[in-house]
């Protein structure tokens, strides 16, 4: 993605936090607000995702769809969801039948995410899918060609291009505000406790920590410094003898080579907590500690450590969660394509194919078809 053309995005989605408003998007307001479903009851898609719709302008719950029958009911009645709108996923291609449903949010494990994006977009309904946006190139590449086909909406819940300090981040790095940018550290890790995780199985995760908090890591790196990598190098430190990680890895770390001299050293890890975005140029420099956690986030600037605490303009503005589900809303009304594509998906896990490859065959691994 260019520097122009991200700093249109960066643009947009600031006035988007700010204002919260369909003017904001660019868009006329919808005659109503548009349905979602969400597919998958799990604690991200019932705990996180669903409240959010109270603090929406543009969305709202129009159904569920679970395996657990039981549950599904229950949180239908909690949100006076009628009975037409509870899908189990046998039942889940019948939702094309459903006008009240516009939007399916795929809050699955990453290897179904493939699955459900290509059988909404055959039902009619436009997705946000939940990141990574699948488990292999080809499948991302499978869902975009899905929704173009049925000329259907595909975005990625990338909240951080949601999420206030983020955003005034990516515009301080814009503007200058460090200078001419050198070098950019992006770790993000928590300890995975319990081995029988999915995110632990590689079969429904597609890997470990990388495909988890390994996207925010390669996201910050890519949205700091506004240019695409050309070239990875990366190595893998897993303790195979814990029973957690039997099936995938634990920590990776990265480095990324960009056009303009910049690099990035990344991280992921199952095994330690870390949240934290540094961002170094010739005239300073931007951090955020933490970083990209649901709230709690903050920010400094300084010449050569923490000198001054910055806060978004505006404040805090809608939640990222609210601004990302507004923000497909209003794409869909507007006929705009969202900031985070499906596009988007594909470029990371084409980053995140080559990190597993430069790791497995220690060497560096070029992304700009150079040998």
């Amino acid at each position: 993605m260019t520097i122009a053309r991200r700093d249109l995005i960066l643009s947009a989605a600031a006035l988007a936090i700010g204002a919260g408003s369909a003017a904001a998007f660019g868009a006329t307001r919808p005659d109503r607000k548009l349905g979602y479903a969400i597919v998958g009851l799990g604690s991200y898609g019932l705990d996180v995702i669903i409240p959010q719709f109270a603090n929406c302008t543009h969305s709202r719950l129009a159904a569920v769809v679970s395996g657990d029958p039981v549950k599904a009911r229950r949180v239908a009645a909690a949100h006076g969801l009628p009975a037409s709108g509870i899908y189990s996923y046998e039942t889940f291609d019948s939702i094309r039948d459903n006008p009240d449903v516009d939007i399916v949010y795929v809050c699955l494990p990453n290897a179904l995410h493939a699955a459900y994006t290509i059988r909404a977009a055959k039902a009619g309904k436009h997705v946000l899918c939940e990141k990574p946006m699948a488990v292999s190139v080809a499948e991302c590449e499978a869902m975009i060609a899905a929704c173009k086909a049925a000329n259907r909406k595909l975005m990625i819940g990338y909240r951080c291009h949601f999420e206030a300090y983020n955003l005034e981040a990516m515009r301080l790095a814009r503007t200058g505000a460090a200078g001419k940018i050198r070098y950019v550290r992006s770790e993000h890790g928590f300890v995975q406790r319990d081995p029988a995780k999915w995110r632990l199985k590689r079969a429904l995760s597609g890997g470990g920590s990388l495909m988890d908090m390994g996207i925010y890591s390669l996201q910050a790196a890519r949205y700091m410094i506004g240019e695409e990598p050309i070239a990875v190098t990366a190595r893998e430190s897993t303790d195979r003898r814990d029973p957690r990680f039997t099936e995938v890895e634990d920590m990776l770390d990265w480095t990324l080579e960009f056009p303009s001299g910049a690099m990035a050293g990344c991280q992921s890890m199952y095994s330690a907590n870390q949240n934290r975005i540094l961002l170094m140029g010739d005239a300073g420099r931007i951090e955020l500690e933490p970083a990209t956690r649901y709230d709690g986030n903050q920010m400094w600037v300084g010449k050569d450590g923490r000198e001054r605490a910055v806060l978004p303009p505006g404040g805090p503005g809608k939640t990222q969660f609210a601004g990302q589900l507004d923000h497909l809303a209003t794409c869909v009304s507007s006929g705009r394509e969202p900031i985070v594509s499906g596009e988007e998906g594909l470029r990371d896990m084409r980053i995140v194919e080559a990190i597993y490859r430069s790791a497995r065959e220690g060497r560096t691994i070029r992304l700009d078809g150079r040998a």
